[in-house]
């Protein structure tokens, strides 16, 4: 009996926590089952949002114990970006080791977890034809010429991967690089007669309009539809912010969500690495554009923790938002603390002295990742130039090649299991230091007349504020609630409800009430994504 009992624990911990046996990214299928994994676990329960146009489920994962809505919560998001295959497998790999590693944090943190917010983007990573896409299923006009899709990718080569194409031309703006001839870089000033190239990517001038690929077979990016600086009138973006249903869904689920003190979204945007400077100018603006002070200390705090956890080195970060995106929007229009990363990044290599001196050896994102794939002995990440015939160059020779799709963004998968683990263990360091509320010198002392005076301190004991100062300013995050709960007793003096915007680290407040009467009193104090203290007085 006891050894069929510990095979069947096994059995169901394996299928929630599968061997590692996987040996690339997962298809959205995979995703689903794995899932489905989880959620067989006491502690996870697996919510569909909605459907994509192209029939994909947007998955909510919620993890926790008890009374999950009124702890405070980390949401953690992957997908924002359709081609950033990589954050959709950390998001899953954050959650499986969470439900199987850190089971004391359930007790007293909840966990959202959206793993794939593009799914019918990503679907294109295990496609035939491979391109970084970022849009849905959505069918739309993306260069508004009244007509939809007639302008997408072709593949001349026939290699199943939409890379460039390059064109030997007087008129061209590129030249090879000194010390990686297969990578084109911009070409400055006069370039002693060597060749130059017109690039454009790989297909084929459809409509004729002087542009390749304007209008290609997918719609709208998730990453381009949120509410904050929307880019209108911009390619992927839709005609108005949340047009699309899984942006819809995701954000409707959100403002249900009072207990969210954070967000960690994986993303290209990346305030974790290279935290976001202070822009006194931005912050004043009427629609403000630049995190505010305090929150931009804590994003450094928050920052050399990271840091300290995860130890890739910055390198060519542009950590900023595009505007539309999902990073911003959390901080600007949700008032929560916002930590975007990309996960992963091409590390700095170093660039030889006599490359350094010429304009066309210097270091460019292209050459950086070539030179480390070298170092690395990562193969197969680049097409080489192939001459074919094409329509829009007649006499003229086009080649097609360059780095494969997803290649730059994404790291080889056997590389992505130590970096789940550095980023769950930096999201249970963010956890723990989540907003707690206590209470310590609690006094009751005996006045005349049958009152007694109750005295206590209301204490915020975590680094991180209950508040972020955005969210001061935000109807969507609550204030902290402290009340007293009177039996048979009369409240002479204190308010047997009181609000308090904000506690700051370690932060105290004392607060006393005269109650007349025997018996017991209940305190509490708190609000969703603090989490509650709870005691009772002997009066």
């Amino acid at each position: 009996m006891k050894n069929n009992l510990i095979c069947l624990m096994a059995t169901v911990l394996l299928g929630i926590f599968p061997a590692a046996a996987q040996e690339d990214y997962p298809t959205n299928r995979e995703v689903t089952q794995r899932l489905q994994q989880m959620a067989s676990s006491k502690d996870a329960r697996l919510v569909s949002l909605t459907k994509t146009e192209g029939g994909l489920d947007i998955w909510a994962l919620q993890i926790g114990r008890g009374d999950l809505e009124n702890k405070p919560a980390i949401a953690i998001t992957g997908g924002v970006e359709g081609y950033h295959v990589l954050s959709v497998e950390l998001a899953l790999q954050v959650a499986q080791r969470i439900l199987r590693d850190h089971q004391d944090l359930l007790e007293t943190n909840t966990f959202y977890v959206f793993p794939n917010m593009s799914p019918d983007a990503y679907s294109q990573y295990h496609s035939n034809l491979k391109y970084q896409r970022r849009g849905n299923a959505v069918i739309v006009d993306q260069d508004r010429d009244g007509a939809k899709r007639e302008d997408g990718y072709e593949d001349l080569n026939k290699d199943g991967f939409i890379t460039d194409m390059r064109i030997e031309s007087a008129l061209g703006k590129y030249i090879s690089h000194k010390d990686h001839p297969q990578v084109l870089v911009p070409a400055e000033g006069n370039t002693g007669g060597e060749k130059r190239f017109l690039k454009y990517s790989e297909g084929i001038d459809n409509d004729k309009d002087g542009n390749f690929n304007e209008d290609p077979e997918e719609g709208i990016a998730f990453n381009k539809t949120l509410t904050y600086q929307f880019p209108a009138f911009e390619a992927y973006a839709g005609d108005y912010p949340v047009s699309q249903k899984e942006t819809r869904a995701l954000l409707d689920y959100l403002f249900e969500r009072w207990n969210i003190f954070a967000f960690v979204t994986f993303a290209p945007e990346n305030n974790l690495s290279a935290p976001l400077k202070y822009d006194k100018s931005g912050a004043e603006k009427r629609v403000i554009t630049s995190m505010l002070e305090k929150d931009v200390a804590l994003n450094k705090m928050v920052s050399d923790i990271y840091k300290e956890t995860v130890p890739l080195k910055a390198y060519n970060q542009d950590n900023k938002g595009k505007g539309g995106d999902f990073f911003q929007w959390a901080y600007f229009h949700f008032g929560r603390l916002s930590y975007s990363t990309p996960g992963w990044w091409v590390p700095e290599m170093k660039a030889t002295e006599d490359t350094t001196k010429t304009k066309n050896g210097k270091v460019t994102p292209e050459t950086n990742f070539i030179a480390w794939a070298e170092k690395e002995g990562v193969n197969n990440v680049f097409i080489n130039w192939t001459p074919v015939d094409h329509p829009d160059f007649p006499n003229q020779k086009v080649e097609v090649g360059g780095i494969k799709p997803f290649a730059m963004t994404n790291p080889p998968f056997r590389m992505v299991d130590s970096i789940a683990k550095n980023h769950t263990d930096f999201v249970v360091k963010l956890a723990k230091m989540k907003p707690s509320i206590e209470f310590h010198n609690v006094k009751t002392e005996k006045l005349s007349s049958g009152l007694t005076r109750i005295t206590l301190d209301v204490f915020n004991n975590s680094p991180l504020p209950t508040h972020s100062e955005i969210g001061e300013r935000s109807r969507w995050l609550q204030k902290l609630q402290i009340t007293v709960n009177m039996d048979k007793k009369d409240i002479i003096a204190g308010n047997t409800i009181k609000l308090s915007k904000k506690f700051g680290a370690y932060e105290k407040e004392t607060i006393s009430w005269i109650v007349r009467g025997g018996g017991n009193a209940t305190i509490k104090a708190g609000a969703p994504h603090t989490g509650y203290a709870t005691m009772t007085v002997k009066l």
